[in-house]
């Protein structure tokens, strides 16, 4: 019986060998070069990521040095420093080159900053996270324009849940105290304490923005004027 078994596990050995070459002799092409595929593939990828992070590190470098130029006051370099980025860099830094430029741009002129923020915002190609963060800055850039309304439209939308809704209600809250609105301040002021979300930092401000509201308006008497003196005796 164990002879039959060795003969039988032979014979199945010889078997699966015979097929083995003959399936090599009819698709060693085809196997070969799937293998150089696979080769090359795993080379390709390889060379990919080692020129990413080449790419990475030189627009790191780049991005730095526009940074330092706009700290140093040099406008004109800065703002060619960061079009370059934005024309040249890998995606993540050509976005951040866009952010910054416009952040720039608003520090001179609010409104042209605004605008370049609403180019960020319209653009379909971004998150809706980042989308929203253009739209918080370039609201907060017209909020002290002669004609806030729209910017308080959009902290309005923005204040409705998003990531960026703290900083909004927040900024609509300052918005209504500088109206003297201390009804409307305290209903977005209410809505910061109540959201668990919170930031501590922000928590903190809201104690002093609550006792500004608890004082309420403040009211100026206007003294009442002095009678007129009479005047003197004409003497002759």
């Amino acid at each position: 019986m164990a002879e039959n078994n060795e003969f039988l596990r032979e014979v199945d050995e010889d078997y699966r060998r015979d097929r083995i070459l003959q399936i090599w002799k009819r698709y060693s092409g085809v196997i070969i070069a799937l293998a150089v595929l696979v080769v090359a593939g795993v080379a390709g990828w390889r060379y990919w990521q080692a020129q990413q992070r080449a790419a990475a590190e030189v627009a790191s470098v780049r991005f730095d040095d526009a940074n330092r130029l706009a700290k140093d006051g040099k406008v004109a370099e800065a703002d060619k420093a960061f079009e370059t980025l934005e024309a040249q860099g890998p995606a993540g830094y050509r976005l951040l080159a866009r952010f910054r430029a416009a952040a720039e741009t608003g520090k001179r002129d609010p409104a042209a900053g605004a605008a370049e923020f609403d180019k960020l915002a319209d653009d379909t190609g971004l998150g809706d996270g980042l989308r929203d963060l253009a739209r918080l800055r370039a609201a907060l850039l017209r909020l002290d324009g002669p004609n806030p309304d729209p910017a308080l439209a959009n902290l309005q939308g923005l204040a409705a849940g998003t990531p960026f809704r703290h900083t909004a209600r927040e900024m609509l809250g300052l918005a209504a105290l500088k109206k003297g609105d201390y009804e409307d301040a305290s209903r977005w002021f209410d809505q910061i304490v109540a959201d668990p979300d919170t930031p501590r930092n922000l928590r903190e401000r809201i104690e002093v923005y609550a006792a500004i509201v608890a004082g309420g308006p403040v009211t100026v008497t206007a003294a009442k004027p002095e009678p007129a003196a009479p005047p003197p005796p004409i003497t002759r």
